[in-house]
């Protein structure tokens, strides 16, 4: 049961992602709710029945491109760009 006043919403109400915050992990990007839910930094949520919620963030802008890419870079965000390039030039 919830410590708190007044309590957290359950992991199965539509606002579960307002639940305290007991653990968090941002460099392995995930947090850990009062309710249960552990909760992803793309938006993603593990309930506590094993239940997954997928990425509910918008992922893509009105140009009809994944959000952080720019035109002339293949539609590659900025890290994926890198790697790409590094691979390209790397013989192998």
């Amino acid at each position: 049961m919830c410590p708190h006043t007044p309590p957290c919403p359950a992991a199965s109400a539509p606002d579960r992602e307002a639940a305290h915050t007991v653990v968090s992990h941002p460099e392995q990007g995930w947090s850990l709710l009062c309710n249960g839910v552990v909760t992803f930094d793309d938006t993603g949520e593990l309930l506590p029945g094993g239940a997954f919620i997928p990425p509910h963030r918008p992922t893509a802008l009105a140009f009809g491109r994944p959000a952080g890419t720019t035109p002339g870079h293949r539609g590659l965000a900025p890290a994926a760009r890198h790697f790409v390039q590094a691979r390209e030039v790397t013989p192998g």
